[in-house]
């Protein structure tokens, strides 16, 4: 045994990095977050987090992660304004299949802009002393060799370079993660990577909703039907804190919104499957310009497959596993991860146990598994998603899973068991139960819905329409 103090650098102080560095704090006596911006002191927008203008929701299954690892940080954000909504009673959705039914709940979500939930953990996280920030500080590689990581390389932001030594290093930096590129630099071969990109571009505006609208109203979401071999549009109202709305255009090649102000309006109204969400914004006020992105790609690394992994290291989060923004589940993926790693230090012994980064990177392969399936089992069916189109396990899946949605418009125990996958809270294995697969034969119990399932007090809130 070593007196030494033992140590953890995590790179990317996002949200992942943030609650991977708060399940560290379990083992290492020192957590050092390495970010290449300055972090703002409350909840504003930065540089490297430009997809925090679009729509975020936190399932009920990421959110009981982020419980776990931050006690009381759910109540935090209530009290900061972020909103429960409870699943499917307050939420208004048009599935390729028809609109859903407002079951009675079964799951949650807690809904607030990216800027106030990033905050609002920051500040938690650091709060423990034993976590430091090493802030407009670049990783430029990892130290060590093929059989085990001893370090990080890092820049200042005076252009200065130092080696941080750890016990464990934690790529969190996201999309832009360069740790293929710093494994093969280490002499390891690289990993199997699969990337499904449906060409979906987002358009996104900020809102002040109707007075009478501004407390308790449910999401809305229009999806788009890839069975129609045309290109894909939707959108999604969200409501967030201060009485806000954000809303999120999307639409896949040949039919991505922009940025204009006007377009937006028409997009909403012309452009969707029903003109709902233009409606309630006939009487909402613009707060923000349209913010645009591109960059949606699903892309998974599969570390867990390598044949040799290195000690003392680990990737998580989008690093591992970005999926497009559109299915909300990257938080929630990040949260349960964090989770995951915590638990299994603790199993294995701490850090410095022999065969721990494997273990480690395999519960991470677990975490993003349903996360991934259900991304790419819709998106690899848009022109283009890849080069070779759907796989027969694609084609598959798809079909049954669509039979599923479809019973679930107008069959509540089967809407509550999907749920039960599209929360995170259970494992698509559920969806296999004999009764689901006797229940999507018979299809749905009762009608489908003509019009979107608003009620009549909601539609005066938004302005009577």
């Amino acid at each position: 045994m070593s007196d030494r103090p033992t140590t953890a650098v995590v790179l990317g102080g996002s949200l992942a990095g943030m609650l991977t560095a708060q399940a560290l704090t379990s083992f290492a006596d020192r957590v050092t977050v390495v970010e290449r911006d300055a972090l703002p002191e409350g909840p504003e927008p930065r540089r490297g987090l430009p997809q925090a203008r679009h729509v975020h929701q936190l399932w009920s299954g990421g959110a009981r992660a982020l419980e776990e690892l931050l006690p009381g940080v759910t109540r935090r954000l209530r009290a900061a304004g972020a909103h429960r909504l409870p699943v499917t009673t307050d939420m208004v959705g048009l599935s390729p299949y028809g609109w859903f039914r407002r079951w009675a709940e079964s799951h949650h979500m807690i809904l607030c802009s990216r800027d106030l939930l990033d905050a609002t953990v920051r500040a938690q996280v650091l709060a423990d002393e034993r976590i430091e920030v090493v802030e407009r500080a670049e990783a430029l590689g990892l130290t060590g060799t093929a059989a085990a990581v001893a370090g990080v390389r890092i820049r200042t932001h005076e252009g200065a370079e130092d080696v941080l030594t750890a016990d464990l290093v934690v790529d969190a930096t996201g999309r832009g993660s360069r740790t293929p590129r710093w494994l093969a630099g280490l002499g390891l071969p690289a990993p199997q990577r699969r990337e499904v990109d449906s060409g979906i571009a987002y358009a996104s505006r900020l809102y002040r909703a109707p007075e009478r609208a501004r407390d308790g109203f449910p999401v809305v979401s229009l999806q788009p039907d890839p069975r129609t071999g045309e290109p894909g549009r939707g959108g999604v109202l969200l409501p967030v804190e201060n009485g806000r709305w954000i809303v999120t255009l999307y639409g896949s090649r040949g039919a991505e919104p922009t940025a204009d102000a006007d377009d937006f309006a028409r997009y909403a109204r012309e452009e969707l499957r029903h003109p709902v969400i233009a409606e309630l914004l006939a009487e909402a006020e613009p707060l923000s310009e349209v913010t645009v992105t591109r960059t949606t790609a699903n892309r998974r690394h599969f570390y867990e497959r390598m044949p040799a992994w290195p000690e003392n290291f680990v990737a998580l989060g989008d690093a591992v596993c970005a999926l497009n923004p559109v299915y909300g589940h990257g938080m929630s993926v990040s949260a349960q991860s964090a989770l995951a790693l915590r638990e299994v230090i603790r199993r294995q012994g701490g850090l410095g146990t022999p065969g721990l980064s494997r273990h480690l990177q395999k519960a991470v392969g677990r975490t993003v598994r349903t996360a991934w399936d259900l991304a790419i089992g819709a998106d690899v069916f848009y022109p283009g998603a890849t080069e070779s189109g759907p796989t027969l396990r694609d084609r598959v899946l798809s079909a049954y899973v669509g039979r599923l949605l479809y019973t679930a418009t107008g069959n509540g125990r089967i809407a509550r068991r999907v749920t039960d996958v599209t929360s995170l809270e259970r494992g698509p294995e559920v969806l296999l139960a004999p009764s689901m697969l006797i229940a999507a034969a018979v299809g749905p119990l009762k009608p489908a819905l003509s019009a979107p399932p608003l009620t009549v007090e909601e539609r005066k809130a938004a302005g009577g329409l």
